[in-house]
């Protein structure tokens, strides 16, 4: 089996796997036909995290399921599904209250495509092995193709519940976001199809400019540019100290931010405009599965297309001369 290992920046090979097999009657083997590479899977290929190689990459597909075990109900082979880049058992009391990210069945920070919590192997590969696929894996709608859902194992998903967190108690209000992750494109299409009044859009890159303002946002190249607007929602998808602070900055009083950056480094913040303003910040990484129907019904119903911020389609035996290009959404097509 062939899999794709992270080596060091700057590079990346196929690494000759065994192919996984069945352990337990509760995991199911995929093969993946549809993956995307995360903006955290490009800063690694870049030298920009403290991850260190060789590990399996790829943590955002859809899947086709080859072989199920006894006990995953609900699923069988043939399946289309989308694959969570957490792994989770589905029954424990943080899964049981949506937190999935923090399961107590697994180790900490356990997840595809990463060296965290042991090695579960990465979602550029020909096989994977899901367990507790039952509680996690979740069908692709039917007529939804596959590539639209690619990233909803991550950073789509993510987008929705940033701008979702803040819309659910503010409904209808205006929404800034900052770009510079390819969620912030995301966030623009879902604050726009949950009802946000308008959406601003702040980021100094053209291309994202374009995809945004196709979204329905009004782009904006400069903080500045926003005078003395405030929104009661704003989301920081920049992952640059200065985009997180443009975004806490333009938070109106009593509204919420939430910043989908990883900031490996200490970031400072403006702890004196937030405690003036009494705004919320939040930050986390993205529980999944629990949201997974609502994206999917987005999807499926046409209100959000995820295919425009794609910025090239890539055959999957072509994957290790095409990531160490940095391209900054490949689709990944594996038929």
């Amino acid at each position: 089996m062939k899999a794709l290992q992270f080596v060091r920046p700057g590079e990346v090979r196929w690494r000759d796997a065994p192919a996984p097999a069945l352990e337990r009657p509760d995991q199911a083997l995929v093969a993946p036909v549809a993956a995307t590479a995360c903006d955290l899977d490009r800063a690694a290929v870049a030298g920009r995290t403290p991850f260190a190689g060789p590990y399996d990459l790829g943590h955002e597909c859809v899947a086709r399921i080859v072989e199920v075990g006894e006990d995953c109900a609900g699923l069988k082979i043939g399946d289309l599904v989308v694959v969570p880049w957490h792994i989770a058992c589905g029954i424990c009391e943080q899964c049981g209250a949506g937190r999935p990210t923090h399961c107590s069945s697994t180790p900490d920070f356990a997840m595809f495509g990463l060296p965290l919590g042991g090695r579960w192997g990465g979602m550029f590969s020909e096989l994977l092995r899901v367990p507790w696929a039952a509680a996690n894996l979740v069908p692709l709608p039917p007529g939804l193709e596959p590539a639209a859902a690619a990233a909803a194992s991550d950073s789509l998903t993510d987008a929705y519940t940033a701008v979702a967190a803040g819309l659910t108690t503010r409904p209808g209000s205006p929404v800034l976001v900052t770009g510079g992750l390819t969620h912030a494109l995301y966030a623009c299409a879902f604050a726009r199809a949950l009802g946000a009044a308008e959406v601003v859009y702040l980021d100094t890159d053209a291309r994202r400019q374009e995809i945004a303002a196709g979204y329905g946002a009004r782009t904006v190249a400069d903080a500045k540019d926003l005078g003395r607007e405030r929104f009661p929602v704003t989301v920081d998808a920049s992952a640059s100290p200065e985009g997180l602070t443009a975004a806490v900055r333009a938070t109106a009083p009593g509204g919420h931010c939430h910043s989908v950056g990883i900031y490996f480094d200490p970031v400072p913040l403006p702890l004196m405009t937030m405690y003036m303003t009494g705004i919320t910040l939040s930050t986390s990484r993205p529980d999944i599965g629990p949201h997974l129907p609502a994206v999917l019904d987005l999807l499926s119903t046409g209100q959000v297309d995820p295919l425009p911020a794609y910025s090239v389609t890539v055959a999957f035996a072509d994957l290790p001369q095409a990531l160490t290009k940095l391209p900054a959404k490949p689709l990944v097509v594996f038929e």
